[in-house]
């Protein structure tokens, strides 16, 4: 009896956690008249009703998806830019964060942990707080309205070098100084021995700068002007009782690379996510 009754529990709140993305998938599958009718009481401000829904469409149909594949070419700019914006910041970081993450785990310098302390602060700070001396910068380097301006701090992010430092920490300082007895360069070192014992926080701290970029919102809007250099995260909200069956087609669409990603990195991630809990 409580084996089954912890699975009812454990089925409800996943159908919970489930159900904002079963909810895009139906409303996608919906004819144009019956999401006109169901969203009408708050896409449109004449009508004075309640909003309804229903698990299964009345009549499914793909005419969303096939719109947004044949009409809709604004879709995939804006897909693209997200694509290179996720390619772009995902480099820099591994280009950039990965071997500061090295330098911190392994070696000894002036300010060393006052230097990490920074990093930690500027990670937890808010964009918010970041946003005046980045716009500042990047006014002053001509990247603004440009996917530079988003994919530039990106690169630099702190995120991912606390993540992947806690890897590195874990490598026995005796196998690093084995490898230098043994003529090993630094150069050497980190390619042979922290690259390898590392790819899995690598492969986490990708993962979640992935998912984060693939959706992101503030630094577009205050950074780019131009529509057509936008990412696909600001093309869903813009929705109407017209386009309502387009906006949930291009909303399950956007979340499927996500998805993916997160499936296929998910044993990455849970290493990634434990090893920071770990103290070293």
């Amino acid at each position: 009896m409580k084996s089954k009754a912890g699975l009812m529990c454990v089925s409800f709140f996943a159908f919970i956690v489930l159900y904002p993305a079963l909810f895009i998938l139906i409303g996608s599958l919906m004819g144009e008249e019956e999401l006109a009718s169901n969203l009408a009481g708050i896409l449109d401000k004449s009508v004075d009703d309640y909003v309804s829904w229903s698990l299964i469409p009345k009549e499914c149909s793909i005419e969303s998806y096939r719109q947004i594949m044949l009409f809709e070419p604004g879709f995939f700019v804006l897909f693209w830019n997200t694509v290179k914006i996720c390619i772009g910041v995902i480099i820099g970081q591994l280009l950039i964060a990965v071997p500061a993450a090295w330098g911190f785990a392994m070696y000894d310098f002036p300010l060393k942990k006052v230097l990490f302390m920074l990093y930690i602060i500027f990670m937890m700070l808010p964009f918010q707080v970041l946003m005046l001396p980045e716009y500042l910068v990047l006014s002053r380097l001509g990247l603004l309205d440009t996917l530079w301006s988003v994919i530039l701090p990106g690169a630099f992010s702190t995120f991912p070098v606390f993540i992947i430092y806690n890897f590195f920490k874990g490598i026995p300082e005796e196998e690093v100084e084995a490898a230098r007895l043994d003529g090993a360069g630094e150069f050497r070192i980190f390619f042979s021995i922290g690259i390898p014992a590392g790819r899995s926080g690598i492969a986490a701290a990708m993962i979640l700068q992935f998912l984060e970029y693939w959706n992101i919102v503030e630094q577009p809007m205050i950074f780019i002007d131009s529509e057509e250099k936008l990412p696909l995260s600001l093309y869903l909200p813009n929705m109407n009782l017209e386009n309502a069956g387009i906006a949930f087609a291009a909303a399950f669409l956007s979340l499927i690379p996500s998805v993916l990603i997160f499936r296929l990195g998910q044993e990455s991630l849970e290493s990634g996510i434990t090893a920071t809990t770990i103290k070293r």
